[in-house]
């Protein structure tokens, strides 16, 4: 099937904002169930009760045309006939084991199976088979199913090693948590409207068509190197190594995105992704996250030591050349004391009350600066080239900021799949930076104006300063 039966970005887009409507901080789990289900892969929610998981996968069914949806909430006590269809009585008089599964799992194209790992073995064998190889053991016979994606969910993850490799195929494993205070008031006066039924559904045939055009899509060299560091950095960590299947699925995914971005190739940023694919835990999706911003996106916020520590020693240099003495006391006591006592002598005059208060400020100021420590010309000429430099190195570094930081926010901008909060959080490093670099660069200037204001004796000789040491 040609590329041209992609569906196109734009129309993606309106289905992303048709599921996402009225879903409070779920823009993530929004977007990753619907590229699972557009990759053919199972997504499990893990969260509390009443965080909107199941409502998520209503209408994810909502979004794909012609296929049937299935909803069950598993128990100890569930058995297969709930998942799979009663038996069929005809077949048993005829000495076969067959199901009726009109209606039920095997024949669902979206399915939500509510706390998925609480099924007994029964259930969770034929599950794996059906989930894995999209095929159903009905009878002596194995039928395939059209099941497009299993949206599982959960408030915790299995520690029971039963459970591991039925955990192991939901490829996607993404935590939702209640509102944050901040969305707090908007879901309270949330409407309590339908919600949005999306007006181009995915097609079968479209789905097969990105399928298609997954398998021809590239792995740039950035998105190799990242690959082979996350799984560096993953052996590092201590955890579980991801199994080499798991890698592959996350490869496939990788490629779906990009393909149905219209892109020619996966890049670094799709790496995104990793987080949900990679963590064995919930709380490790955060830290596999943060792995991504410092390393792959290279947007961590950054300190600037070494420029805070170059402005803090000509802060302290100026303030210290500030406080030094003159080198004549003597002589400066006495020119300040005369001109003191002569306004004194001016303040004795009852009618001039005002001119000689105004006197003795300016006398009193002529006499702290006499008492100040001169400076050659050529002192301060040095002191404002070094202050000078110092401002160019970080005028250099910010301009470097400023430009990773317009060149990042072009490049997620026509990104369908990046969830506006992790876009949000991803640019608000370089932004963190670029405050950083100003503020060191105002002081840089109070620096060097503090310089320029030192008093000068051009009589004196001169000598050029010896380099600030940061």
């Amino acid at each position: 099937m040609s590329a041209a039966a992609l569906p196109s970005p734009p129309r993606l887009h309106a289905l992303i904002a048709a599921l996402e409507a009225g879903l409070l901080e779920r823009d993530a789990a929004v977007r990753l169930a619907l590229l699972a289900a557009l990759a053919g892969e199972h997504v499990l929610l893990i969260g509390p009760p009443g965080s909107a998981k199941s409502e998520l996968a209503r209408r994810l069914h909502r979004a794909f045309a012609d296929t049937r949806y299935f909803e069950r909430l598993l128990t100890r006590f569930s058995t297969p006939e709930e998942l799979f269809g009663p038996l069929s009585l005809a077949a048993l008089e005829c000495d076969r084991y067959e199901r009726l599964t009109d209606g039920y799992l095997p024949t669902a194209g979206i399915a939500f199976l509510d706390e998925v790992f609480k099924a007994n073995s029964a259930i969770l064998n034929a599950l794996l088979t059906l989930l894995n190889e999209r095929e159903f053991d009905n009878g002596s016979a194995r039928r395939p199913v059209p099941l497009v994606s299993v949206v599982g969910a959960s408030n915790e993850v299995p520690d029971d090693e039963a459970l591991l490799a039925f955990y192991d195929r939901f490829l996607l494993r993404v935590p939702v948590v209640p509102v944050s205070d901040a969305a707090f008031h908007a879901l309270l006066t949330l409407p309590t409207a339908a919600a949005a039924v999306p007006a181009q559904p995915i097609t079968s045939d479209e789905r097969a068509a990105i399928l298609v055009a997954r398998d021809a899509i590239p792995l740039a060299d950035d998105a190799l190197a990242a690959l082979r560091s996350l799984r560096t950095w993953l052996a590092a960590s201590g955890g579980s190594a991801p199994s080499d299947r798991r890698w592959r699925q996350l490869v496939g995914l990788l490629r779906v995105a990009a393909a149905s971005e219209g892109r020619p190739c996966v890049d670094a940023l799709d790496l995104w992704l990793a987080p949900y694919v990679m963590a064995a835990e919930p709380d490790d999706a955060a830290n596999i996250e943060r792995w991504f911003v410092a390393q792959v996106a290279q947007s961590a916020p950054l300190d600037a030591a070494w420029l805070a520590r170059a402005v803090l020693a000509f802060e302290r240099q100026l303030d210290l050349e500030q406080r030094l003495p003159a080198v004549d006391d003597a002589a400066g006591t006495s020119e300040g004391a005369g001109k003191l006592a002569l306004a004194q002598s001016l303040g004795g005059d009852d009618d001039a009350g005002g001119d000689a208060l105004a006197s003795m400020r300016f006398v009193a100021a002529a006499l702290e600066a006499r008492q100040r420590c001169r400076f050659s010309p050529l002192h301060v000429a040095a002191r404002r080239a070094q202050v000078a430099e110092a401002r160019e190195r970080a005028q250099a570094a910010r301009d470097a900021v400023q430009a990773q930081h317009a060149a990042l926010q072009a490049q997620l901008s026509a990104r369908l799949w990046w969830p506006p909060s992790l876009r949000q959080r991803v640019l608000e490093g370089p932004a963190m930076t670029l405050g950083v670099l100003d503020a060191l660069l105002a002081r840089l200037d109070s620096v060097e104006a503090g310089f320029a204001a030192l008093p000068v004796d051009a009589q004196l000789a001169a000598a050029e300063p010896a380099p600030v040491q940061a």
